[in-house]
């Protein structure tokens, strides 16, 4: 979800005022229990979408896709399940719907949708990456009918929490992925295959628990000649769960480590818990960013009642330095 390009402004022109986040962030902005949003703003429809982990099921066990769309960034109208991994859209996967990301693709007179996820593959037992195309951003959805990313190029981790990303400085289109590790690749022109010479094993090196040690949710965007790079800090159910990041100036890495690197964490003064896997937003016209993300039910924070499995998708402001350098963000209620 890009630099896939959160556009108030646009909303602004289709509602005749504008509208700030500050006025428009009621957390959580979903009905329910989901997680590891991800939001596209749509040229072609001019409405944005999130799409999302369904969340509420002992030991995550998800098996479908919901899409959210809204005009205003407030209500938000549920259009029902895009994808099933357990039903025959999806051959490869028999559940473990996690973590989605998809990209807009302008394509001869028409758009074209890309929607990448996790699976469970029961005939290789382990987490994959596929994906899905279709030619409007709630579907129907028609999946590739075999994994995209089988095997962990690190040779160690899981094959999960996958993000896509369009350079704008060369208009190439990368996937990032993985858990335990973080790998890179440039994607063929077909958009559901990978460049193999490309693939780069990319894990921020060293780091703590309580600062940047790598654990999963790799997400990039672009902004003033800077690659950022984001990810997600310790286990989904712990206190110090949180969003870390660092730079570079290659859509491939390496990656610098940001100094101080935590731009999200937990505020229990305020009942914010678990804040972390996000997708940023960008407002078109404009230097002004956003970071959607999930958190903890607050009436959940008890791991017997489930480690993580009843989260919540918020959004709120992103800011920088003068130095191009991340603001720690504020989460609201």
């Amino acid at each position: 979800m890009r630099t896939i390009l959160l556009s108030l402004c646009v909303a602004a022109a289709m509602s005749a005022s504008a509208h700030t986040l500050s006025d428009r962030a009621h957390n959580p902005i979903l009905p329910g229990f989901h997680a590891d949003p991800e939001i596209l703003y749509s040229e072609n429809t001019g409405r944005y979408y999130i799409y999302s982990t369904t969340d509420g099921q002992p030991g995550w066990g998800g098996w479908y896709f919901h899409v959210f769309s809204s005009d205003n960034l407030t209500d938000w109208h549920d259009d029902g399940i895009m994808l099933d991994v357990k039903s025959e859209q999806v051959p490869w996967a028999s559940g473990n719907a996690w973590a989605p990301a998809i990209i807009e693709r302008k394509e001869g007179d028409g758009y074209r949708y890309y929607f990448y996820y996790s699976g469970h593959s029961p005939e290789d037992n382990r987490k994959e990456i596929g994906v899905a195309v279709a030619d409007s951003p709630t579907g129907p959805f028609v999946d590739l009918g075999r994994p995209l990313v089988k095997d962990s190029p690190a040779g160690h981790g899981q094959q999960i929490d996958v993000d896509v990303f369009r350079d704008p400085a060369s208009g190439k289109y990368y996937l990032y992925w993985g858990n335990g590790y973080m790998a890179g690749a440039e994607l063929n022109d077909d958009m559901t295959s990978l460049k193999e010479e490309t693939i780069t094993v990319m894990t921020p090196q060293g780091g703590t628990l309580e600062t940047y040690a790598f654990r999963e949710a790799p997400y990039v965007f672009y902004r003033n000649g800077i690659y950022y790079f984001l990810w997600s800090v310790d286990d989904t159910g712990s206190p110090n769960y949180h969003v870390a990041y660092g730079t570079s100036d290659s859509p491939l890495g390496p990656i610098k480590v940001a100094d101080p690197c935590t731009i999200l964490i937990q505020r229990p003064d305020k009942e914010i818990y678990g804040p972390a896997h996000n997708s940023v937003l960008n407002i078109p016209g404009t230097d002004e960013w956003c970071i959607v993300y999930h958190r903890i039910n607050k009436e959940y924070i008890d791991r017997d009642k489930g480690p993580g499995w009843h989260r919540e998708v918020c959004i709120d402001r992103m800011e920088f330095n003068p130095d191009g350098s991340i603001k720690p963000v504020v989460p609201t209620r």
